[in-house]
């Protein structure tokens, strides 16, 4: 965690959030994927199976270098979440609602990187690592069919406090 009082940014709030668990899951995913791959082509050659292997393993070496690290930058106008080449920016305008995410079992460990669900009949994107506790943004008015975004933290207290900062500041200017 950082604080800052730049003038120049506004930035009141950064942190940089990885996993060792998740990238470690990625990496066997990636891994078991290219060992099937040759397997099947050296038993059987390029079919349908293989292609679907070459696929996955695709897949999985993206996850490993795209979903490494997420970078949440909260300033006095915004909160931006980026995780690899993936961006989400938030005015803090925008903000009704904001709290720690009680999600249903199944939903919180369904899966690391980037989602996309229904929650209490809610459309939500998902910036997540297994591990952390996430946060929830629930939107003024709908981004497409997104009405909330969560994200993971190692910080969900400060991160709520300095979104609350953010959005009193605005509403006195």
């Amino acid at each position: 965690m950082r604080q800052s009082t730049d003038q120049t940014n506004n930035l009141i709030y950064t942190e940089s959030v990885s996993s060792n668990k998740t990238e470690a899951l990625f990496l066997v995913l990636m891994m078991l994927s290219l060992l099937l791959l040759i397997w099947r082509v050296t038993s059987d050659g390029l079919d349908i199976l293989a292609v679907a292997f070459i696929c996955l393993f695709i897949i999985f070496l993206f996850y490993s270098l795209n979903y490494r690290t997420l970078l949440i930058h909260l300033t006095a106008d915004s909160l931006k979440l980026t995780f690899g080449i993936f961006t989400w920016t938030i005015p803090v305008d925008s903000i009704q609602a904001y709290s720690l995410d009680e999600l249903p079992v199944i939903k919180k460990y369904g899966g690391a990187g980037i989602h996309f669900m229904f929650v209490r009949k809610r459309y939500r994107a998902s910036f997540n690592f297994l591990e952390y506790p996430r946060i929830v943004i629930a939107f003024k008015i709908k981004v497409g069919p997104v009405r909330d975004i969560s994200f993971s933290t190692r910080q969900p207290d400060d991160i709520l406090r300095f979104i609350h900062q953010a959005i009193s500041a605005k509403r006195a200017t």
